[in-house]
């Protein structure tokens, strides 16, 4: 029997005919608090194999039309300094092809922004759903840290927007102060009258290249408690499914990529099932914003017998 890791147990498209790639990225070198990050590209995949086809909020059953594949994990060569790592990382994403949508499955959050620098090489817009900041210029001696994606995504030209954040160092509070390009909606502040409504209005008003990274942190704890890093407060379920619903509310999003990171897989395997169907929602939402729904009955769904 292969080993290749499937989605929803469907075989993998060749890689020039995917509408969808998923890349497994088990890497896990900075972690600095709960391990096991890396395990959780393989556990959330398995995964998949409980969710149903259809999808209940977008109302189609996206497989029917689009084809994915999820590729070979992208190996951690431990003779090869972070530097190096990164890089290859990012060579490797950009040789995929472009006019797809990219999903990669981590891993620590240190992984975007070699994802963000492949597919997204001209400035944009980070959306990054995180309970952490991840601002520090460099942390216990890296600048390639979990706790330092986001100054590396300034690095690179892009724009910020940041929410769920509920834990932030100092020097981190005077960056979003004096840099123009971070909006930032702390968690706390989003629970203030009004605040939610206009963090929706901010995500569905987005414009231009725009890449989406999720650390499962920024979840409720209640909600997903398999997590490297796990802060009180967060998310809940139906709050990602409006800044999904936001997001793809404009037609034709010029998405360039999306993570999904930081998930440490647990007993109970909630935190594994809730990552799974979040990958099942953003596939299913960006294929209905552009259009796949009317599109010919030929995708991955349809090569197999599911009933």
């Amino acid at each position: 029997m292969s080993d290749a890791l499937q989605f929803l147990a469907m075989p993998n498209a060749p890689l020039d005919e995917a509408d969808i790639l998923l890349l497994p990225i088990p890497l896990e070198r900075t972690v600095s608090f709960k391990p096991g990050t890396a395990d959780a590209p393989r556990a959330i995949l398995e995964t998949t194999d409980q969710l149903e086809f259809y999808e209940e909020d977008a109302g189609w059953s996206p497989f029917k039309h689009l084809k994915i594949s999820v590729l070979p994990e992208f190996a951690d060569d431990k003779t090869e300094t972070d530097a190096e790592l990164h890089a290859r990382l990012a060579e490797y994403v950009a040789s995929l092809p472009a006019d797809i949508l990219f999903i990669g499955v981590g891993g620590e959050h240190s992984l975007t922004p070699a994802l963000a620098e492949a597919r997204m090489p001209e400035p944009g817009t980070v959306l990054f759903l995180d309970a952490h900041a991840d601002m520090r210029a460099s942390y216990e001696g890296s600048k390639y840290s979990h706790a330092c994606p986001v100054t590396r995504l300034l690095a690179q030209g892009h724009k910020i927007v940041m929410a769920g954040i509920r834990s932030v160092y100092e020097s981190e509070v005077k960056l979003v102060e004096k840099e123009s390009r971070i909006t930032l909606f702390l968690d706390w502040d989003l629970r203030g009258k009004g605040q939610w409504e206009s963090f929706l209005q901010k995500v569905s008003s987005l414009e231009g290249p725009v890449y989406l990274s999720i650390d499962m942190d920024v979840f409720n704890p209640a909600v997903v408690p398999g997590v490297g890093t796990p802060q009180p407060g967060g998310f809940f379920w139906y709050q990602m499914i409006e800044v999904l619903e936001a997001l793809f509310s404009r037609k034709k999003i010029d998405l360039r990529g999306v993570d999904v990171v930081e998930l440490v897989p647990e007993p109970s395997r909630v935190s594994e099932m809730t990552a799974a169907k979040l990958l099942l929602k953003i596939i299913s939402f960006w294929g209905s914003a552009n259009g796949f729904h009317s599109q010919p009955q030929t995708g991955s769904q349809m090569q197999i017998d599911y009933e």
